[in-house]
């Protein structure tokens, strides 16, 4: 089935997981917590990690159980100084112009950290909307209400859009919504969905003539 639409998720599928971006995003988000809520490290670590579990992020938890202002830690968790980590990367530029349709990132972060991202890898030109956590009401990823009214302002049919997640979790949601589906991962393993790649770039191959 053609592509009409790619939803990209940012962090630790357009660059590698273990090079140190979201690192260092979760030791803001510990540190966060241990400030505004007056926990020892090891206590608000545990309930950083408990609430990602349970909510798809971890502000989720916080704004349900502590009442959070969401923006006051969503700009101190993304002051993580990406470009000192991150660089162009001339494969996945290319990668990205030659594959099909029109593109957009849906994440979990702030607009503002996903441009700087995106600057970062040489790639900021490809995306034509960026859809932030502040898009429906700060709710995460995975929700399929959220998919759906994306998927419905781009004007397309599920069928014709690729979603590509490095969280399986994320890629469920997209499957049950009739998208065509792509994990982003090293991981050999069997899967369920569409394609399997060790990264965007590699997925090239499996849209040539």
């Amino acid at each position: 089935m053609p592509i009409d639409l790619m939803v990209v998720d940012l962090d630790n599928t357009l660059y590698a997981a273990n090079n140190g971006v979201f690192a260092r995003m979760d030791k803001r988000m510990t540190a966060f917590i241990c400030n505004t809520l007056g926990m020892q490290h090891a206590e608000a670590n545990a309930l950083r990690v408990r609430y990602w579990r349970q909510y798809g992020t971890t502000l989720r938890g916080l704004i349900l159980h502590h009442g959070v202002e969401p923006e006051a830690f969503l700009h101190n968790v993304h002051d993580v100084n990406a470009h000192e980590l991150l660089c162009e990367n001339a494969q996945l530029n290319v990668a990205l112009h030659q594959l099909p349709g029109r593109k957009v990132i849906h994440t979990n972060g702030i607009s503002e950290h996903a441009e700087r991202v995106l600057d970062a890898l040489g790639i900021r030109h490809h995306f034509e909307v960026i859809y932030d956590i502040r898009y429906n009401e700060y709710l995460p990823k995975p929700c399929a209400t959220t998919l759906k009214m994306l998927l419905h302002d781009e004007g397309v049919l599920p069928v014709r859009t690729l979603v590509l997640d490095d969280m399986q979790e994320n890629l469920v949601v997209a499957k049950e919504l009739g998208t065509q589906t792509c994990w982003v991962t090293p991981k050999q393993s069997q899967h369920d969905w569409g394609y399997q790649v060790a990264a965007v770039e590699d997925l090239v191959i499996h849209f040539k003539s």
